[in-house]
């Protein structure tokens, strides 16, 4: 039994054995009418999250983050509480790419009644006057690549150049690139050569690479929640690629101060 399933089940003791009302499923005041056909909630959440297939809150199931009711006949039915659970999910995939095993145990940490911290997102006004959100969006242009970081079009440019960053066919960045060009100038401010990243650019494909053909064969075999599955696995490995690259990097440097 995964933690967010462990979660869940004594959280259900909790409500049914009369637990406090801070205690049980978060979120809390939220009807739990399980009426909601899980097409439905799938079409609802598309209005946010535009690749999300069925097949995927059903993988979320499986690993116990969200438990809808069930028929007499065995059909699933949610309710807008589950629609919430499951829009923090998605949420906290999409804007800080963090592994299911991070947000069961947020969820875990909610459904106890504790309070988590939840980076603020991104809006900035930009020269025409528009709101930028990039979360929602998969891809921005370079003008909003450039009012989110105060990097000026020249700068992305040269990053372009470097292959720190990569744009589409159309110029459009993945809205990760935020993050990356938001770094790349604390660096630069640092004085460091920005030729000298490239090498770390480079490190991160190839944990990429690795980390692809680790997952392959899982998504290859093509069944129902296969591709989901795969994909939570890749961010599980890509976190601990990253964790072991940081904790290798604070060891080599320890070593120069002796």
């Amino acid at each position: 039994m995964s933690a967010a399933q462990d979660v869940n089940t004594r959280s259900r003791v909790i409500v049914e054995a009369g637990g406090s009302s801070e205690t049980g499923p978060w979120p809390r005041g939220v009807s739990r009418d399980p009426s909601l056909a899980i097409g439905f909630v799938a079409e609802e959440l598309k209005k946010e999250f535009p690749t999300l297939t069925v097949s995927k809150i059903r993988f979320l199931e499986t690993e116990g983050l969200v438990i809808p009711a069930r028929t007499g006949s065995g059909y699933r039915k949610y309710s807008l509480a589950d629609i919430e659970r499951l829009r923090f999910i998605l949420s906290r995939q999409r804007d800080s790419y963090l592994p299911l095993r991070v947000i069961g145990d947020e969820l875990a940490a909610l459904d106890a009644g504790h309070d988590i911290e939840v980076a603020p997102v991104a809006r900035v006004v930009t020269s025409d006057g528009k709101v930028v959100t990039p979360q929602n969006r998969a891809y921005i242009p370079a003008r909003d690549l450039s009012d989110l970081t105060g990097a000026d079009h020249e700068s992305l440019e040269e990053y372009t150049r470097l292959g720190l960053i990569t744009p589409d066919m159309a110029g459009y960045f993945p809205t990760r690139s935020v993050h990356v060009v938001a770094l790349i100038r604390q660096l630069e401010a640092e004085g460091v050569d920005l030729r000298l990243l490239r090498s770390v650019r480079h490190s991160a494909e190839r944990a990429a690479d690795m980390v692809d053909q680790l997952v392959d064969s899982q998504r290859a075999r093509g069944r129902s929640g296969d591709k989901e599955k795969a994909a939570a696995r890749a961010t599980d490995l890509g976190e601990l690629f990253a964790h072991l690259h940081r904790e290798m990097l604070r060891t080599a440097l320890s070593g120069l101060q002796h």
